[in-house]
C-alpha cells in the first residue's frame, strides 16, 4: 500500500439493514484504518438523512462523508415541494450522484445503504459505487467483515422478526464480523431503530 493510500481513513467494516414487522434496524461496527493502523474506536457509520431515513457508510470516509452531507442537503430541499419525501426518492437522488461522480471517472470510494419508514413501511435500499441500486425485503450488508456477518444473517433471520429480534440478530451477526475480520470492531456497535414516525439510537 502507498503513502497515499495510507494517509486515507478507511471504514473497512461491517455495516448491515435488517427489515423487521414494525419497522426496520440499521446496525455499524465503530473501528476506521489507515493501512495497517487503527486510527478510531469510535467512528459513527450510521447517519440520518431525515427524520424518517438513515444510511450507512463504507469506503473512504471522506468520501462518504462527503456524500451523506449533499443528500442530506438535497433532501431538505426535496421537502419543501415534497413534505412527505419517500425512500426511494431519496436512493433515486443518491444513485443518481453516485453515477455522476463515477462516469466523471472521479468516484465515490463508498458503499451505501440506506434505510427508512414511509407510506409504503420499512424500506431498505444497497448501493453501490457506480449508482447501482437493489431494493432488499429482508437484510442487507456492507463492507469487509460482510463475508462473515452474512452467514449469521443467513442463518437467523425470520420473516416477521420483532425490530427487538432484528437488534439481537444484529448484535450477533457484528460480533461474528469482530471475531474474524480485522478491519471490524471498535468501541462498540451503533443500532439504529426506524419504526413509523419514530427513529432510536442504540449504543452496544
Amino acid at each position: 500500500m502507498d503513502s497515499n493510500n495510507m494517509n486515507k481513513k478507511q471504514t473497512g467494516t461491517t455495516t448491515m439493514g435488517i427489515i423487521c414487522k414494525d419497522g426496520l434496524l440499521l446496525a455499524a461496527d465503530n473501528k476506521a484504518t489507515a493501512g495497517n493502523l487503527i486510527v478510531n474506536k469510535e467512528t459513527i457509520k450510521i447517519y440520518k438523512v431525515l427524520d424518517n431515513m438513515a444510511m450507512t457508510i463504507a469506503g473512504t470516509v471522506g468520501d462518504a462523508q462527503a456524500v451523506v452531507r449533499l443528500l442530506k442537503a438535497e433532501m431538505k430541499l426535496y421537502e419543501y415541494n415534497q413534505p412527505k419525501a419517500s425512500v426511494k426518492a431519496a436512493t433515486t437522488l443518491l444513485a443518481n450522484l453516485l453515477r455522476s461522480s463515477y462516469k466523471s471517472y472521479m468516484p465515490e470510494m463508498v458503499q451505501l445503504i440506506l434505510g427508512g419508514y414511509d407510506f409504503r413501511g420499512p424500506q431498505l435500499f444497497s448501493i453501490d459505487i457506480a449508482g447501482g441500486v437493489s431494493e432488499e425485503n429482508k437484510y442487507t450488508f456492507s463492507g469487509s467483515g460482510s463475508l462473515i456477518a452474512v452467514g449469521v444473517l443467513e442463518g437467523d433471520y425470520k420473516e416477521n422478526m420483532s425490530i427487538e429480534e432484528g437488534v439481537a440478530l444484529a448484535k450477533k451477526a457484528l460480533t461474528a464480523a469482530r471475531e474474524r475480520d480485522v478491519f471490524s470492531g471498535g468501541a462498540g456497535f451503533d443500532i439504529l431503530k426506524i419504526t413509523k414516525g419514530k427513529t432510536e439510537w442504540m449504543k452496544i
